[in-house]
């Protein structure tokens, strides 16, 4: 344990969120808790459809609007003098990122790498150019350039991952085995306007490469990256969906992989620029060692801050709060019981009925949490992406006994198998 000492970096006024959503949302009460006020400011009027059910504008007596006016926003929250700038969720980082060096600067990343936390080139760039290894990519609005950098890296005929460079949670993210019908999907892809509703004028093409993927949450200060939880998913293909998520379990401090991950991630904070607060990083385990996948510089998203508590006592909402208000911050993090999340899957789209069957759920012995968004004649489409799996619900699964997480994990597959999905 480290004790936090945040001395007189920052003001004493309110903590700033950008985009409160999603897992952003959690930070007003936190910090309520502490007496640290709270001011939201929005990137526009209404949050992203992907982030409406989890904002509370009732919980920020001052939200602030940002229309376009960079400096009309800083000056209103440099009178504030607040703590910290930090962005709540995704569709957050880029203005979070411009306002926190002009109104915190002393708790901010480095400005000059702002591009490499949310445009995934130049995120891929920034961590090959600190000397660690990557996926091979390539990013543009031109398929004659995807098509000579294929002849160029010889993945002619190789299996490739096509997405969005500034999108999140799978959104737009396509699979292709070997390759097949690439600048058909290019060409359908770009121009599409993502879950944030922003234009997907460039397009990432990248090896697709196998292994285990991993989640590390962390929390910065000064330059300083502490664990707070590592996750492995597991991922299926739903139909000609790739990589639809299955399950996302807590692993313990002492895994086996986690030293070589730990070192590899610090290193990508570190060619990006962060430097204080949270980071969601994703990283795909391969038999050569850790590659990236993405990162965002913002908590992990879905309230997942919240059942972190209950596997470890902690969350990167509880280190954001203990260091600004001067507790104690662990450099690790400790595992209280086995824990499972279970993301829910429909193998098809069509109008559901024997809902009921997923009734269940909460009487299993290692049920912690669920939430299931369907009832008999809804339309529920395919699962092809996060959004559509958190759409459609999940559960958490917690207990002392791991071998009890698998047998509840078989029971809500079986009751999944069960639900009537009709045209």
């Amino acid at each position: 344990m480290t004790s936090a000492d945040p001395g007189e970096a920052g003001g004493r006024g309110p903590c700033v969120i950008v985009d409160p959503y999603s897992s952003g949302a959690l930070f007003a009460d936190a910090l309520a808790r502490h007496g640290v006020p709270v001011v939201a400011v929005v990137t526009g009027p209404r949050p992203p459809d992907a982030y409406a059910s989890s904002y509370r504008p009732e919980d920020f007596p001052d939200i602030v609007v940002y229309d376009g006016d960079l400096d009309a926003v800083v000056r209103r929250l440099r009178e504030l003098s607040p703590r910290c700038v930090i962005a709540g969720c995704e569709s957050g980082v880029e203005l979070a990122e411009r306002l926190a060096p002009r109104v915190v600067p002393e708790r901010c990343n480095v400005p000059e790498l702002a591009g490499a936390r949310r445009d995934k080139s130049d995120m891929v760039d920034a961590v090959a150019a600190a000397g660690l290894p990557v996926i091979p990519q390539i990013c543009t609005a031109d398929a004659e350039d995807v098509a000579a950098w294929l002849e160029r890296e010889g993945l002619t005929g190789a299996d490739l991952v096509i997405k969005p460079p500034k999108s999140a949670s799978t959104d737009g993210v396509v699979k292709l085995p070997g390759g097949e019908d690439w600048r058909a999907v290019f060409h359908r892809q770009i121009g599409r306007v993502n879950q944030f509703g922003e234009v997907d004028d460039r397009l990432v093409v990248q090896k697709f490469v196998t292994g285990t993927e991993y989640v590390v949450d962390t929390f910065s200060h000064d330059g300083k990256h502490s664990l707070v939880d590592v996750c492995a998913y597991g991922k299926v293909d739903n139909g000609p969906h790739m990589a639809v998520y299955d399950t996302m379990r807590w692993l313990p401090p002492d895994a086996p992989a986690l030293p070589g991950l730990t070192e590899y991630v610090f290193g990508v904070l570190d060619a990006v620029g962060v430097r204080f607060g949270s980071a969601h990083v994703e990283v795909m385990g391969t038999p050569d060692g850790p590659l990236l996948i993405e990162l965002g510089a913002r908590p992990h998203g879905g309230g997942q801050p919240r059942f972190n508590r209950n596997a470890t006592g902690d969350s990167q909402i509880d280190r954001t709060v203990r260091w600004l208000t001067g507790g104690e911050l662990p450099q690790s993090y400790e595992l209280l019981t086995h824990q499972m999340c279970v993301f829910h899957i429909a193998r098809r789209s069509g109008t559901v009925r024997d809902t009921a069957v997923l009734d269940g759920i909460r009487a299993l012995p290692s049920h912690h949490f669920s939430v299931q968004n369907l009832s008999d004649g809804d339309h529920v489409p395919v699962t092809k992406d996060l959004v559509d799996s958190l759409n459609f619900g999940f559960a958490i699964l917690a207990h002392p006994d791991g071998d009890q997480l698998r047998r509840d994990y078989e029971a809500i597959r079986a009751w999944e198998r069960r639900l009537v999905i009709g045209g």
